[in-house]
């Protein structure tokens, strides 16, 4: 069913091979039997999008990246409830394929043998883009496209956090403050953590501290100074209980054992920016200290109001918290090709970069 006469072709950034990217017209995608077409009004540019685009490449090519993306459903499969023809939505990228163990145990994120809109099939760098209507999470009228657009880097902070089993008297330290940390942090403040120890190495990044209510000695610079010695310094030499790395280099992997506290958490939060090597010393000091070593990777979508992104949407739809205050550039259709060059290039300061059609 479709709400309106629809173009036959539309705008879409094709990344045709690694570093060739670009705006063309396309045929417009027409949906399958079990999903919707949505109409994209808000797509972030996520950290991953970049050395996909000009580095490591992708699955297969040509691919319309974008996975962070929210709209209004245009159009439905033969199979899909009509119920959907017309509503805002916001998409869980993951399609899972609903036969592995973890499918069956409803663990999607963890699915061997998944999909992934915007690197594995098209994704919502475009004006219009399939999803499996299981995909789809309806939106409050009172929720911005531009919010929902950040339910998916939300929903994975969410996810990192609940995964660290944080108490409420517990030192958490946060290393890396793009956008999975900072909206980590305030996911952290709003659950009543008391002892919250932010580390960045960009002064604007400082602007959280007082965004979220926080004195100003929770922010270290690590540009500046030592990280290490600051976190001794404010934990009496104990550590961090629970040490969230949202980086991925060696050096913060080493950060967080070192100056973890026994029988503390590290939580592995950052995509590695290259090839991570385990130490001896550091190896020693997780015996030694006898820590917990998590991994985390997206996050929870069943439909339920437990669920990851139901607990992100809650918070955006009650004005508790306010994704929107990490976009720092917005960009038309048009001129997104100047957003993905600025993160490449890292010509200016940025958190999120986001398209607004």
């Amino acid at each position: 069913m479709k709400s309106e006469l629809l173009p036959q072709n539309m705008k879409a950034y094709v990344l045709r091979n690694i570093g060739k990217l670009g705006m063309e017209d396309v045929p417009r995608p027409v949906p399958g039997e079990k999903e919707v077409l949505v109409s994209v009004k808000a797509a972030g540019i996520c950290g991953s999008d970049i050395p996909r685009i000009y580095q490591t490449g992708t699955y297969s090519y040509p691919l319309i990246p974008g996975h962070e993306f929210a709209g209004v459903v245009a159009e439905t499969g033969r199979s899909v409830d009509s119920f959907w023809l017309g509503k805002r939505v916001g998409v869980f990228p993951l399609i899972p394929c609903g036969q592995c163990r973890s499918c069956v145990d409803r663990q999607y994120e963890l699915c061997r043998h998944y999909g992934y809109l915007g690197s594995r099939t098209a994704g919502g760098f475009a004006e219009y883009v399939n999803v499996p209507e299981w995909n789809l999470i309806e939106l409050p009228d009172n929720v911005a496209f531009e919010q929902a657009a950040m339910l998916e880097p939300m929903a994975v902070a969410v996810h990192a956090m609940r995964r660290a089993d944080i108490l409420p008297d517990s030192t958490v330290a946060v290393c890396g403050l793009g956008t999975i940390g900072q909206l980590l942090s305030m996911f952290l403040t709003e659950a009543g953590v008391r002892s919250l120890l932010l580390i960045g190495n960009k002064p604007y990044q400082s602007k959280i501290v007082s965004d979220l209510g926080l004195n100003e000695n929770c922010y270290c610079d690590s540009s500046r100074t030592d990280a290490g010695s600051w976190i001794e310094e404010r934990t009496g030499g104990n550590g961090a209980d629970v040490f969230f790395d949202c980086v991925g280099r060696n050096e913060v992997l080493e950060l967080a054992v070192e100056h973890t506290a026994g029988g503390g958490t590290v939580m592995l939060v950052g995509n590695p920016a290259s090839h991570m090597e385990l130490g001896r010393q550091t190896y020693w000091k997780i015996l030694r200290n006898q820590l917990t070593v998590r991994g985390t990777w997206n996050s929870s979508f069943l439909h339920e109001p437990a669920d990851d992104w139901h607990f992100a949407l809650d918070r955006v739809e009650r004005g508790v918290l306010h994704p929107e205050l990490l976009i720092t550039q917005r960009f038309g259709m048009d001129g997104l090709m100047g957003g993905f060059e600025l993160m490449r290039d890292k010509r200016e300061s940025f958190v999120k970069v986001m398209m607004i059609c």
